[in-house]
């Protein structure tokens, strides 16, 4: 069998997020997997390679190497690289779609990646929380994938997002994150409870909360946070006999006594510490704070910053697990308060 042209086969999409290694590592394994390339075939040199295809050396460098560990390729010294092994098992592959690049969102992905070991040919892609793009690269983008994995978040349009998403494989669907009303059939997903989740984790705080009479949480009006972190906010301050505040631009509010602060967005948070200290209030005994999503820097900020925040290794993992196991379970996500003197 007469093998193609290596570069014809390989495909960098310059729009995606999956790193370039990666997509000329899936290239060259679906080549194989389609019978493009036969063993015995002689790959190009690490310069070559760079030079085609307009990257980096080192990133050729660690190309090869990956695919030496995959042993689909093998070197002889002074003869180059050859591709080695076309007996390659069928990888699931995989169009992941994240709203947005963030510290948390990195650990869904890295746990996801993880779970999935080297069996997984992953498409990467962002959308910024934007549904016009969200829509375009699912319409653009319906090759034959095993599987499309999505967290669906929007600033604003996203009231539509469940009719495109309806036009998938409902088989071969998983939701990570955030279930959307309208998608139907049976699919898998592995979400936050957000009107639940913010509602025991301030009953759990309650006698550190107990100092405070009133409730702020600084929640932008537009915003990609799902609507029902609200709904639990405000139920937990009517069944406690808390005064519920809503802030949306926490530059253009005082900070006041007596009064607790929960921010969503990592800005706000820097924007309420300056205010705290500006007003030499004393936090966690003049005024609470609690941040979501915990991160390292809160266990040292002012002797540790109060967090409350969804188990995000977790969602990776068990997103992972529905696929390997061909599951369509709906999988609630933990959620943990961790308390510290900020409240």
């Amino acid at each position: 069998m007469t093998s193609e042209n290596l570069y014809n086969l390989i495909i960098i999409d310059e729009h995606s997020a999956t790193p370039k290694y990666l997509q000329v590592i899936n290239s060259i394994v679906k080549a194989i997997e389609d019978g493009k390339i036969s063993s015995g075939y002689f790959m190009p040199s690490i310069n070559d390679l760079s030079y085609e295809l307009d990257i980096s050396r080192d990133t050729c460098i660690r190309i090869y190497k990956e695919l030496k560990k995959l042993n689909i390729i093998t070197s002889f010294p002074g003869k180059g690289y050859f591709i080695n092994e076309t007996q390659v098992s069928k990888r699931i592959k995989i169009f992941l779609l994240f709203n947005k690049l963030s510290t948390h969102k990195k650990i869904i992905y890295d746990s996801f990646v993880a779970a999935l070991g080297a069996n997984a040919a992953i498409d990467f892609y962002i959308y910024n929380n934007n549904f016009l793009l969200f829509k375009e690269l699912l319409n653009s983008r319906k090759q034959d994938y095993s599987y499309y994995v999505i967290i669906p978040h929007f600033t604003e349009g996203g009231e539509q997002a469940h009719e495109v998403i309806n036009e998938l494989p409902k088989d071969k669907l998983i939701i990570m994150d955030k279930l959307l009303p309208g998608v139907n059939g049976k699919y898998g997903a592995v979400y936050e409870n957000f009107e639940k989740d913010i509602y025991n984790a301030l009953k759990e705080s309650l006698p550190q909360l107990s100092k405070y009479h009133c409730i702020n949480i600084i929640f932008p009006e537009y915003t990609y946070h799902a609507r029902e972190i609200l709904t639990g906010f405000y139920n937990f301050c009517y069944d406690y006999a808390f005064s519920p505040k809503v802030i949306s631009n926490i530059y253009r509010e005082g900070v006041k006594k007596g009064e607790v602060y929960i921010n969503l967005m990592e800005d706000d948070l820097v924007t309420l510490i300056e205010k705290i200290l500006s007003q030499h209030l004393k936090i966690g005994e003049e005024v609470g704070v609690i941040s979501y999503n915990e991160t390292a820097i809160k266990k040292i900020i002012l002797n540790g910053i109060t967090t409350i925040s969804t188990d995000f290794k977790m969602i990776g993992e068990k997103a992972a697990e529905l696929i390997l196991t061909n599951s369509t379970e709906h999988i609630e996500a933990d959620f943990h308060l961790t308390l510290r003197s900020s409240l």
